[in-house]
């Protein structure tokens, strides 16, 4: 493919390929090709000019123009309308909508005479009419009622064109709330989609890897600790705990045995599960979603709810207002000017599209917000609480030593710390298992089937003895391994404050691992930030021992930290700081993290959580960068900032107009005018970028 580069900055770049260079149906290829890379965040196509959009890793610019050049449309796979994020297609249908509307409107004003577009008019303003005629019938004085006074007022008066203009606002705020609903509709179901390629399938008593979609009715698949159900199944054989949360909102697990029911995008885990297939798609779980945004106010946020129930308040008022005016001054024209003027639909439009652009914004940062209300919450936030490993930390640590005991050898423990560690998807697991393949030790299974207990270690057994990796807290205490006073002191030696993993093999201390857990660059000016942005706290939690956790607590200078923790312990420190009166943040990255982030105000998952952490958070950063959480305050503190902005001009102007309108100062049609073209004005203001040009730039 032959391009020109447009637009090019560190981590984002926009070529053009030229007018028809590709069809509507094949951006949706493009899109997929590029995005299949590792290094390519996210990408956008438009077929109008033939212009692509990249956001990818930095460092990989040259790997992002190999990847433009090499790509050939005919030799691609076509997108089915499954595999397309719904994003594009639901900008693109209220674009198009929005200019059929405001296209309509025009040409009507324009080439149809007077008499034809009256009786236009009369025809659109029945479908209002009956909306408020409906709602009195229900007992209800709502907006919808005082819409449909001020049409049938207009309409009395022979003001066609003022009664066209607010049934013009109205469709409009329509449009805008669909498209709201549509766009949080879409994020949500892409946050929680069902990433799973392949499973592992039990045939003629072996394990076949097979993908997903060539699974049939009644194939048994194998799901282990910490992995992903793909499908809708009962259990055949095993028991786990399963995290059900994607489908219940409970954070606690659910025990899973023989003849149980489990469903597609829940997570296990402790234990594993071989499951027979019940349904074969993912049609459920979405519906489920879509089906929990139609009936749920979950995702407005509170201020969006406050500000729908104040303009229904205000509509009483309204035509109190309305009736004084017409009982004191006999004068028809005022008490009109007093009904034109509506606070509730510029209350209503203007804040949802507040919430909605601030989400939009945030998704450029490469940040999914699930809701609204998570960006208020974000936004209140006082307290920020930290797992450490793979949140501070980077998230692949390294062996930085490995320490053998009673007479085994560096390269046996390391060579069983492997062969146990490497069934599970844990940042120091990878670490261990990295270390041994970069020493080309060879790790062939030799251990009985695995127990994975969660935060603690596991257990197996190798030729016969009972075999243990994991903390201390798991293997001294726990599993009551003597210590000595003679190996805590070489232990203490040997550690340099460093994070250790601990091997027993048959009742007996084998060795242990030290861990170097390195911090995130610029960890530290992050967390200034966050305090100069309102964060009175920032705590840390870690499994870890006190020493490793106060070498990171100094390091960045965090307030309070705490060490050698269950994730039981976790959920109860948050709530702890929640019953204290504060608002919280908790940031996370593994299946040990799942109940405080499921306690929290408000949670937040990094790019490489495990599954369940993803699942459970309230938002996810797809960036490997915790600046992104500064962005996130800066935007959700920005949006509250706005919202109450305009709630202070939309009460100061239309109070206004009211006085204007109450001293006979200006006409109803005036009034009418003004109120609906501030409210357009207001709205259209709430659509801008709520953070500077050059900070979404250099971001």
């Amino acid at each position: 493919m032959k391009f020109k580069i447009i637009h090019d900055l560190p981590g984002r770049l926009r070529v053009r390929c030229g007018a028809n260079t590709f069809n509507g149906e094949e951006s949706y290829i493009i899109i997929k090709e590029l995005e299949s890379s590792s290094f390519i965040y996210s990408s956008e196509a438009s077929s109008i000019n033939g212009s692509i959009l990249v956001y990818y890793e930095q460092g990989h610019r040259s790997d992002v123009l190999s990847q433009l050049s090499v790509l050939s449309i005919s030799q691609l796979t076509i997108v089915s309308r499954e595999e397309r994020n719904q994003a594009r297609e639901i900008n693109l249908e209220f674009q198009y909508k929005l200019a059929m509307m405001v296209g309509k409107r025009y040409l009507l004003k324009w080439f149809v005479p007077a008499p034809i577009r009256a009786v236009f008019t009369l025809m659109r303003a029945y479908t209002f009419l009956k909306w408020g005629v409906d709602s009195l019938l229900k007992g209800k004085l709502d907006v919808k009622v005082l819409e449909a006074t001020s049409i049938a007022v207009s309409l009395a008066q022979r003001n066609t064109a003022t009664a066209g203009s607010i049934m013009f606002l109205l469709s409009l705020s329509e449009l805008l709330e669909d498209y709201t609903r549509k766009k949080a509709s879409n994020e949500l179901t892409e946050s929680l989609k069902i990433n799973v390629d392949f499973a592992w399938m039990q045939r003629n008593g072996n394990l076949e890897r097979v993908s997903i979609s060539e699974l049939k009715l009644g194939d048994r698949i194998l799901i282990r600790t910490g992995s992903m159900i793909p499908i809708d199944g009962i259990v055949y054989d095993g028991e786990a705990m399963v995290n059900e949360s994607s489908m219940t909102g409970e954070p606690l697990a659910v025990r899973k045995s023989a003849d149980s029911t489990v469903f597609a995008g829940t997570v296990v885990e402790e234990g594993s599960l071989v499951i027979s297939v019940t349904a074969l798609s993912n049609e459920t779980r979405i519906n489920k979603i879509i089906e929990l945004i139609h009936h749920s106010e979950g995702l407005k946020a509170g201020i969006q709810g406050k500000a729908e129930v104040l303009a229904d308040a205000i509509v009483p008022f309204s035509f109190l207002l309305f009736g004084l005016t017409f009982l004191f001054t006999r004068n028809i024209t005022k008490a009109i000017s007093v009904l034109m003027v509506d606070y509730s639909c510029a209350l209503k439009l203007s804040t949802p599209i507040s919430i909605i652009s601030a989400m939009r914004e945030a998704s450029t940062h490469k940040i999914v917000v699930k809701g609204g209300k998570h960006l208020e919450a974000y936004a209140k936030a006082d307290i920020i609480i930290f797992d450490k490993t793979g949140t501070l930390t980077v998230a692949s640590p390294r062996v930085e030593k490995v320490i053998p005991c009673k007479g085994y050898t560096r390269e046996e423990v390391l060579k069983i710390a492997a062969c146990m560690e490497e069934h599970f998807p844990h940042s120091v697991a990878r670490a261990i298992v990295r270390k041994a393949l970069e020493e080309n030790l060879n790790h062939e299974e030799e251990h009985a089937e695995v127990e994975y207990l969660v935060a603690h270690g596991i257990a197996t057994s190798i030729e016969g003895k009972r075999t243990l990796i994991g903390s201390y807290h798991f293997i001294f205490e726990d599993e009551n391994i003597p210590l000595t006073e003679e190996d805590k002191a070489f232990i203490e030696q040997e550690s340099d404050n460093n994070s250790i993993v601990y091997l027993a093999v048959g009742g007996q201390l084998a060795g242990f691992l030290c861990i170097e857990d390195p911090v995130r660059e610029g960890t530290e000016e992050i967390l200034q930030e966050l305090r100069r942005l309102g964060l009175s706290q920032i705590v840390m939690l870690t499994g870890d021992s006190d020493k490793a956790a106060a070498k990171v607590a100094d390091l960045l200078g965090i307030d309070t930290f705490y060490a050698q923790i269950l994730p039981e312990d976790k959920a109860a420190i948050v709530e702890k700081y929640k019953q204290s009166g504060h608002k919280v943040i908790m940031v996370g990255d593994g299946i040990n993290d799942s109940p405080a982030l499921a306690a929290a105000d408000v949670s937040v998952s990094m790019k490489d959580s495990s599954d369940i952490a993803r699942e459970v958070a309230d938002i996810t950063l797809l960036a490997s960068d915790l600046r992104e959480l500064v962005t996130l305050r800066q935007l959700s503190l920005s949006m509250l900032k706005r919202i109450n902005y305009n709630y202070g001009v939309i009460l100061s102007f239309n109070t206004t107009l009211l006085l204007l309108g109450l001293g006979g100062l200006i006409t109803p049609s005036t009034s009418a005018f003004l109120h609906n073209l501030s409210t357009m004005a207001i709205s259209a203001s709430s659509m801008k970028s709520l953070l500077p040009k050059e900070q979404k730039e250099t971001t």
